[in-house]
């Protein structure tokens, strides 16, 4: 197999074409991410009426040693203060069959806090978070630290317990699902 190398674009000068560029904003980095699959998480947290939960695509492993993870939530939204106040999330990592139950997080249909947790079995691990009962995985965390930047709050969660469920996950791309097999 041979790698074919990588080929530019060069005007008459032999200066890179940066026609195709875009101007570094909102708009054009939204548009830059959307060709960037990941995979789909709900961040749950909370309790009883003060529950609440965000679908995110920014849920990733800080370190497996000692185990903590990262997740990126919007300082504006319903989740980041109810995070903050109870000092834990589960990141639930969902399957083909959860596409309901993560356009209902993601804000879709109009349910807000507790009513989000509709049409789905819960349960809770060590820190108290809500469970997806069949999720993929589960992540229960407490929050180690949170750095807020700019629109966002960066939480570092420290892993306190782990269920294991099964199944393919579900990435997210381009505004649509695409379902991920073992």
């Amino acid at each position: 197999m041979s790698v074919q190398p990588s080929v530019r674009a060069f005007d008459v000068e032999g200066i890179t074409d940066h026609s195709a560029n875009r101007p570094a904003d909102a708009d054009s980095l939204k548009q830059a991410l959307r060709a960037l699959g990941g995979g789909v998480s709900i961040i749950t947290a909370g309790e009883g009426e003060a529950r609440t939960g965000a679908t995110v695509t920014s849920a990733t492993a800080l370190s497996v040693e000692p185990p903590r993870m990262l997740v990126s939530l919007n300082r504006t939204s319903s989740t980041w203060p109810v995070v903050e106040r109870f000092g834990h999330f589960c990141v639930n990592v969902v399957g083909e069959h959860h596409e309901m139950i993560a356009d209902q997080f993601a804000g879709r249909g109009g349910l807000k806090g507790p009513n989000r947790y509709t049409g789905a079995e819960w349960t809770r691990l060590i820190s108290g978070a809500p469970v997806l009962e069949d999720a993929v995985a589960a992540i229960d965390c407490e929050v180690e630290e949170a750095i807020e930047r700019h629109s966002h709050a960066i939480v570092l969660g420290r892993v306190v317990g782990i269920r294991i469920g099964g199944g393919g996950s579900l990435i997210y791309r381009g505004g649509r699902y695409f379902a991920l097999s073992d």
